[in-house]
């Protein structure tokens, strides 16, 4: 599968993941915020030095969030950093009571942002490890109040499970609704109605950054031929082969959209003209390498990129990127033209 790993299926999970992960950064600061102020106002009961569990969990996420950028599976790093926040609550529980700690029932707040981003399987892990660790640090702190009373490890582990089964049903509905109005249908990509916010979101991360973005727009040669002669059942199998083999040669974070028909889009974060050109002839070679859905095909891309420094400007250049796709129709197919309407890189 397209990059298939034990946390997710294929890359359309792993792109609503990264997608996520993005939109949890700031309200995942928020919490550790709240926690803070939290164990501030109980340190003359519980001591001062909870702050510093805390302050390394918001290190390990920081370091997870570093490398998204560059992770071609950056599920692992995310879930990484999850499972060891896990760790580092039942350490602060070992250290201020077990069973009798006021802060055991912080096992449930981090279940919460994991049925935000992992898949089914993802969550039972978690769900997993989190039971474990209550399990074990109560009993190795005080078994013995843990066997006379119960419920003092009943009562958090129902609240664990119960918070995965109610934020994983709220997230499945609004992850089905979300994909209803994003997700297109056929080849699982993200559509038009994607393309607004997550250009606008680079715009504004080009502005402070200073960092390129680079943007290719691709389209199937002859596509028509194959719906006219092989029939649309055909023409759907190709689009949905060209779409796994599309994504799968892109990182993480490399976004693509199916914009219509047989014509597909990338947008490239920190990518400069040069970088953008060598993605778009790997591309290239990678639909051209071998039949997809039964059929020879070939694509023809169009790129542009902004410079560093700038502002990213996405109607200017969609508009770049889609002439340059005419120059690479109009001068053959099967190629890769850039801004000056020449090819960058020759078949």
């Amino acid at each position: 599968m397209d990059h298939e790993s034990w946390l997710f299926r294929d890359g359309t999970d792993r792109e609503r993941m990264v997608d996520m992960d993005r939109r949890l950064q700031s309200v995942r600061r928020a919490a550790f915020g709240v926690l803070a102020l939290a164990l501030l106002a109980c340190g003359p009961w519980l001591g001062w030095w909870t702050i510093a569990p805390l302050g390394l969990a918001a290190v390990l996420f920081r370091l997870a969030d570093g490398r998204i950028e560059r992770a071609r599976r950056p599920e692992y790093a995310i879930f990484g950093a999850w499972a060891a926040s896990q760790v580092i609550i039942a350490a602060s529980v070992a250290l201020t009571g077990g069973p009798r700690a006021a802060t055991l029932a912080w096992f449930a707040i981090p279940i919460v942002t994991l049925s935000a981003r992992f898949s089914m399987r993802g969550i039972a892990i978690g769900v997993g490890i989190t039971v474990v660790l209550l399990v074990a640090v109560t009993f190795a702190v005080d078994a013995d109040a843990v066997l006379h009373n119960p419920p003092l490890v009943i009562a958090p582990m129902a609240a664990v499970i119960a918070v995965a089964i109610l934020s994983t049903a709220l997230m499945r509905s609004d992850r089905e609704h979300r994909s209803e109005a994003v997700i297109d249908g056929l080849t699982g990509m993200l559509n038009r109605k994607a393309l607004a916010p997550r250009a606008n979101e680079l715009a504004q991360q080009s502005r402070v950054s200073g960092e390129p973005i680079g943007v290719i727009i691709g389209d199937l040669d002859h596509f028509k031929r194959i719906n006219d002669t092989r029939g649309h059942v055909s023409g759907d199998g190709v689009l949905q082969d060209v779409a796994y083999v599309l994504r799968k040669e892109l990182r993480a974070f490399d976004l693509i959209y199916r914009l219509g028909g047989e014509e597909f889009l990338v947008m490239l974060p920190g990518a400069d003209l040069e970088r953008t050109a060598i993605v778009a002839e790997t591309l290239r070679e990678a639909v051209a390498a071998e039949p997809l859905g039964g059929e020879n095909v070939t694509m023809s891309f169009g790129i542009s990129a902004s410079r560093r420094g700038e502002t990213f400007d996405y109607d200017v250049a969609f508009q770049v990127a889609d002439r340059a796709l005419y120059d690479a129709k109009r001068n053959g197919r099967n190629r890769v033209c850039g801004p000056e309407a020449a090819d960058l890189l020759p078949v």
